[in-house]
């Protein structure tokens, strides 16, 4: 088997792999979250490999911390191996990802109501028109949250009404989170740029 080390996005070194007698074939990308059990802060690095490419770096979760078991609402963020959204969303413009970019406008939100047939989906509803679900508010009501963001795809296959949505990988606002994982703008769009099809996020209790 042989290594070649080339230049992935956001200049994050990717290892690639060619099997002998083969093609090159990219490695699997994973960011692995590790944090403790009801502690709202944690690190988050970037691996390929199994491998470190990048961090690690400070990182924020759910207010009552990590937890085994989620429901909606408790302030907690999940743990466990999670594959990304195949969008990233912002409401920047799009720094550059490789994945399908979204930029978020009024009427964009990510349904939270366990009631409805669309929890834990992305949706738009015509700006101004009230949503056929319950909504505190949209996803454009926090530029700053989500001036980047990746579904990070727990209860997503199927969703289980009621055990949680949207938990996301967004930008930092220096506190702890109400579920989703955040860090610096800086890393989180180094983050958004390297992530390839079929990446996962590892969060994990120490």
């Amino acid at each position: 088997m042989k290594l070649f080390v080339c230049l992935a996005a956001a200049s994050v070194l990717l290892v690639v792999v060619a099997p002998s007698g083969g093609g090159a074939t990219a490695c699997a990308q994973q960011v692995v979250v590790t944090g403790r059990l009801g502690v709202p802060v944690a690190t988050l690095t970037l691996t390929a490999c199994g491998r470190t490419v990048a961090g690690p770096w400070p990182a924020h979760v759910g207010w009552h911390g990590l937890a085994v078991s989620r429901r909606e609402g408790d302030g907690t963020t999940p743990t466990g191996t999670f594959r990304f959204g195949d969008t990233i969303y912002g409401s920047a413009p799009d720094p550059g990802v490789s994945l399908r970019y979204h930029r978020i406008v009024c009427g964009d939100y990510w349904v939270e109501d366990p009631r409805s047939p669309a929890y834990n989906t992305f949706q738009h509803v015509a700006c101004g028109k009230k949503p056929p679900f319950r909504a505190r508010d949209g996803l454009w009501q926090s530029p700053r949250a989500y001036r980047h963001f990746a579904f990070i795809r727990y209860n997503a296959d199927p969703a289980v009404p009621g055990r949680g949505s949207a938990i996301f990988l967004h930008a930092s606002r220096g506190r702890p989170t109400n579920g989703c994982v955040s860090i610096a703008v800086p890393q989180l769009v180094q983050t958004v740029r390297w992530l390839r099809p079929g990446a996962t996020i590892a969060i994990r209790a120490t």
